[in-house]
């Protein structure tokens, strides 16, 4: 990851969100894992288009698979973090984590 590059909140919630469902990471639940996990609803075209873009930064890759007749024929993505992906995200945590720092009491109430 090249310095001071961060993914943003959205793409660090969509690529825990794959990691979560592995194997399951298809569209569909990668949005029920978001709602359920971070409370944040997005339409199918937001996530397809941020996948698009994290994909592109090399950070997601994915696999087409074939499906049975109640999708009319049509293939599904199994979409996947990249071990640069799981990198971007180790990086991330790790800064917001020395960010966080010390600042439990402010949080307390």
């Amino acid at each position: 990851m090249a310095p001071g590059h961060f993914p943003g909140e959205l793409e660090q919630m969509i690529l825990l969100a794959v990691l979560r469902l592995r194997d399951e990471a298809f569209a569909l639940p990668i949005l029920r894992e978001l709602d359920r996990k971070a409370q944040r609803s997005l339409s199918r075209g937001a996530l397809y288009k941020t996948l698009d873009r994290m994909e592109s930064k090399g950070w997601v890759a994915w696999t087409r698979e074939a499906t049975g007749p109640d999708r009319g024929g049509h293939p599904r993505r199994r979409f996947r973090v990249t071990p640069e992906g799981v990198e971007v995200l180790r990086t991330s945590r790790e800064a917001l984590e020395r960010l966080w720092d010390g600042l439990d009491p402010v949080f307390r109430g």
